[in-house]
């Protein structure tokens, strides 16, 4: 019985120590990706910011300005691109929608982020865009790839349409949530205008017949978990100017946009909760049932031995022998 009981904790000590390696090295890679019909919105503040009243073309000091940035994933597109790209895809379709302290537009840019599902690479496809304009993105954009490594990686800035680096500036403790710093920043380039403007009558296009140009530099600063790349806080140190031109006068630039932005407070609260969720399930399929069934498999493993073991020592019993018969 010992010796049928130990055999059946070896197979289990086989199965659970080769279970191990599979969950981490061969389940873990297919099963964590982001999902298709992925929706986030989060809302940013820039306070005591400078504005660019276009009336009166003049720069002005706000109270506040707010931006709503929003990602939906578009299921539809995804499997459409799938089909052809061979691979898990992700479509974003984002919109930065910028307002005043009075409630009314600045600016709104949408753009459609094509992406690796599991690697958060970019996929070139057909209706990757920012602002109706068709780019071909390289590196990352809002979210960094799964088990972050501390190393400088490529990130892409939607206003300038360029790929720069994000450097790694160290691991920091946010509220309780260990991080890794992320810091970029993007000097002084001409960028296009937004296609929508708050104004009737204005439009890129008027605005280019007169030469003046807007010109734009940012820090972008980004506190990522590294196990989900998912970033709990962001801030930017933003700057928009308009230079040159007969719109201007006898201005040779003025500011459209200073600021320094920061997620708001409430959604800084529902982004780290969301994340320290999503944490712990990363952990459960690269530490904590790899970790927990290699080492059930070596108990297991230890108690079919010292059953083994004991069996050989115990001795066998005895034969039994009946008397033999008494004649008289």
């Amino acid at each position: 019985m010992r010796r049928k009981a130990s055999l059946i904790l070896l197979a289990l000590a086989v199965f659970f120590a080769a279970l191990s390696p599979l969950l981490r090295w061969y389940a873990y890679p297919r099963l964590a990706k982001v999902p298709a019909h992925h929706y986030q919105d989060m809302v940013l503040e820039a306070r005591d910011a400078t504005l660019l009243d276009y009336g009166t073309m003049k720069a002005e000091k706000v109270p506040k300005v707010t931006i709503v940035q929003t990602l939906k994933g578009n299921v539809e597109a995804s499997e459409r691109i799938e089909k052809t790209a061979g691979r898990d895809v992700v479509v974003w379709d984002g919109l930065s929608y910028v307002q005043g302290p009075d409630g009314k537009m600045v600016s709104e840019i949408p753009e459609r982020y094509i992406f690796d599902a599991h690697t958060q690479e970019p996929v070139h496809a057909d209706g990757e865009m920012v602002d109706g304009d068709p780019v071909e993105r390289q590196g990352i954009e809002f979210k960094w790839p799964f088990l972050t490594e501390k190393r400088d990686y490529e990130y892409f800035d939607a206003q300038a349409r360029v790929t720069a680096p994000i450097h790694y500036r160290g691991t920091q403790d946010f509220r309780g949530v260990e991080v890794y710093y992320f810091e970029q920043t993007i000097p002084w380039t001409k960028v296009p205008f937004p296609k929508t403007l708050p104004v009737e009558g204005i439009t890129p296009e008027t605005i280019a017949e007169t030469g003046t140009t807007r010109w734009y530099t940012t820090v972008r600063k980004f506190w990522v978990e590294p196990l989900t790349g998912a970033p709990v806080y962001g801030e930017e140190i933003h700057r928009e100017e308009l230079r040159g031109g007969t719109l201007l006068g006898d201005r040779d630039k003025v500011t459209a946009f200073a600021g320094h932005v920061k997620m708001r407070e409430d959604y800084i609260d529902h982004t780290v909760d969301l994340v320290t969720s999503n944490r712990t399930l990363i952990l459960l399929l690269t530490s904590y049932l790899p970790w927990g069934f290699l080492v059930l498999g070596a108990v297991l493993l230890s108690l079919s031995l010292y059953l083994e073991a004991r069996g050989r020592r115990d001795p066998a019993p005895a034969p039994t022998t009946e008397p033999e018969p008494v004649t008289a």
